[in-house]
């Protein structure tokens, strides 16, 4: 799960899994495999990084290690 910010800074939290591609028209846009797309106002990078984080995070997890933001 991300926690990114939608543009009326209300704020939510995605499952990172559901990520289907990001895109920034200018706005940056999520887009799941659900088929719902949310506009946020974090940058493509910093959704990148996000999902990142979470994947090291999920994988030390699950091989046992604890792994720190």
């Amino acid at each position: 799960m991300i926690k990114v910010t939608r543009l009326n800074d209300a704020q939510l939290v995605i499952n990172a899994d559901l990520i289907e591609f990001v895109e920034a028209i200018p706005d940056t846009i999520i887009s799941l495999t659900t088929g719902k797309k949310i506009m946020v106002k974090e940058s493509i990078d910093d959704v990148i990084e996000s999902v990142a984080r979470f994947k090291r995070q999920s994988t030390g997890a699950i091989a046992g290690n604890n792994v720190s933001a």
